[in-house]
């Protein structure tokens, strides 16, 4: 790789850079011994970091902190979220064998209902969407009310990570409650773009990781209420409530309290710069590539969809072709599509949403973040045509043969 090479990162939504505060807060801890655990003088110390990161996470999200769990990330939290609740709710009533949740989930819930179908007899419930990517609530209302008493839990994400589009929370939460059932959230890539608060919010459970606003790999938490006991995963010293053993990861901790502090402080006025980035981006993408597609709900602001992601389907392209022909200028993004064993798989958030596998192959995510620039993305708009030619007369090659 050439070290001299610019690079344009496009790509926050799959991980953002720490920003300078966690990053000292982290080597700080780092030069520092001490398990949390321990009751010794350097074990207390750890503790109080931990529980002070506790403490201020919590407040950043409107909730108490002995409703924050930490996990090592969301795949962990939603893994714990989803099969703690079903293992749970099943044990205190066999008949409760039933999830509730939505077509476009992420990999990380989508995957373990999967699991949880295949494994331990789970019957599931998928809610459709609109062309906006966002959830039915009426055909969610429905699934739920043909047999509540069956259904052990309900998770929606807060907002779409391929589209960016905010989910009708309120709405799931006020179904489910009538029945007593609880409901989880995916809020990783909501966390730092929008305003969360958990215990207004009705949620039982919520999940967010802290690579997504400016902190370390490695360290995320499940928020969830006192009176939902969840099956652990794992089991062994009991920390976190006795629902996530092991050592806990002092400057992990401690960094994704700084990043979370940074990232809520300054939400609005950073919203605000990166939504303008996104108009900008936007309308370069529609000025140079006229027949490119904006997917997700159009309307800016926190109940429509986030303010740093822009999906765009460019007819007659593979996704992957552009990705690696913008990757070969020095410009990072995402096709948002899974890829199993090297073969590009379509999108199932877009087949989902009603487009075809051609169309759900041929599209990008640009998202923006706290470093992003306007000459990030003036680059982009530069490269863009021809790039859009390259892969489109390669997909022409393609078909003719």
């Amino acid at each position: 790789m050439n070290a001299s090479r610019h690079t344009v990162y496009l790509d926050h939504a799959a991980t953002t850079p720490m920003v300078p505060e966690a990053i000292a807060v982290m080597t700080e801890q780092l030069a520092r011994t001490g398990n949390a655990s321990s009751l010794h003088g350097s074990g207390r110390a750890a503790r109080r970091t931990v529980e002070e990161a506790r403490e201020l996470i919590a407040e950043k999200l409107g909730a108490r902190p002995s409703e924050i769990v930490f996990c090592s990330g969301g795949t962990e939290a939603n893994n714990l979220a989803i099969k703690g609740l079903f293992w749970a709710r099943r044990d205190s009533d066999p008949h409760r064998d039933r999830i509730v949740f939505s077509a476009i989930e992420h990999h990380a819930l989508l995957d373990p209902v999967t699991w949880l179908a295949k494994h331990e007899g789970a019957r599931v419930d998928t809610t459709p969407v609109g062309r906006e990517g966002r959830i039915v609530v009426d055909a969610l209302r429905e699934a739920v009310e043909s047999d509540p008493a069956s259904v052990a839990a309900v998770t929606t994400m807060w907002a779409n990570n391929e589209l960016g589009t905010v989910q009708p929370v309120a709405d799931v939460v006020a179904i489910a409650r009538e029945h007593g059932i609880p409901v989880h959230s995916d809020a990783v890539q909501a966390a730092g773009y929008i305003p969360l608060d958990f215990d207004a919010s009705g949620l039982d459970a919520m999940t967010v990781t802290a690579h997504k606003l400016g902190g370390p790999v490695g360290i995320g938490a499940l928020v969830i209420r006192r009176e939902v006991e969840p099956t652990p995963l794992m089991h062994g010293g009991g920390q976190e409530r006795d629902l996530r053993s092991g050592t806990i990861g002092v400057p992990l901790i401690a960094a994704f309290a700084k990043a979370m502090e940074v990232s809520v402080d300054r939400q609005a006025e950073s919203a605000a710069r990166i939504e303008s980035l996104r108009a900008r981006m936007v309308d370069g993408i529609r000025r140079v590539v006229p027949d490119a597609i904006v997917n997700g709900d159009p309307e800016p602001g926190p109940q429509h969809r986030l303010p740093n992601i822009a999906h765009v389907t460019f007819p007659g392209c593979e996704g992957d072709a552009m990705l690696m022909l913008l990757d070969a200028q020095g410009i990072e993004c995402s096709t948002g599509s899974a890829c199993d064993a090297g073969v590009p798989q379509p999108s199932h958030v877009l087949l989902a949403m009603g487009y075809d596998e051609v169309a759900a192959r041929g599209s990008l995510r640009f998202s923006l973040g706290h470093t992003s620039t306007e000459a990030d993305v003036d680059a982009l708009i530069t490269a863009l045509p021809a790039v859009h030619e390259r892969a489109l007369a390669a997909s022409m090659v393609r078909s003719a043969s």
